[in-house]
């Protein structure tokens, strides 16, 4: 595990399942557009959540690349899911602004509902095939940009199933705060 404080707020990179963070008030569904269950991440959180995720999530569908909306952690060990559509690479344009909006977005809903700690997966990288070094550069300077305007957050995790890329998010993470 890599963490480091930046503005005050502890940001770190674990290789882990994003559907067992106890300790965190949030998890970020890498969420697809009708919000449903599906393979990776959001598979993952929608059959530790239960039935009740998908039905809560249904009026809220469909979302667009770039948009994060918030519901209940329903049996999850979470308080609340914050669910955001990346975009696929490749068809999704602007592919990286996309991207960096759905943290943007994320973390506007943390700071909304004063939330102390928030989990996020590597959003766009599974399925959608955004390359992982592209989007966790996307994803950190991102995240250590909007800490500036951020007051409840004290804890952003990144989660990765891989622990490659758990090294590299700590490696990039390491080397965005070392140049800040």
């Amino acid at each position: 595990m890599t963490q480091r404080t930046h503005r005050g707020v502890a940001v770190e990179c674990i290789a882990g399942d994003i559907a067992a963070q106890p300790d965190v008030e949030a998890v970020v569904n890498a969420a697809n557009a009708e919000l449903r269950s599906g393979g990776g991440v959001a598979g993952a959180l929608h059959r530790a959540a239960g039935p009740g995720l998908e039905e809560e999530c249904r009026p809220l569908a469909p979302i667009r690349p770039g948009q994060a909306v918030i519901t209940g952690g329903h049996r999850l060990p979470n308080r609340w899911v914050i669910h955001c559509l990346g975009p696929v690479h490749g068809r999704d344009e602007p592919a990286d602004g996309l991207l960096a909006a759905c943290y943007r977005n994320a973390l506007h809903l943390v700071e909304k509902q004063g939330i102390v700690s928030v989990a996020f997966p590597a959003i766009s990288t599974g399925a959608f095939g955004f390359p992982m070094e592209a989007a966790a550069r996307i994803a950190l300077s991102t995240v250590l940009h909007e800490l500036q305007h951020l007051t409840t957050v004290r804890l952003v995790r990144f989660v990765l199933f891989d622990p490659a890329d758990a090294l590299l998010h700590s490696r990039i993470l390491a080397q965005l705060h070392d140049a800040a």
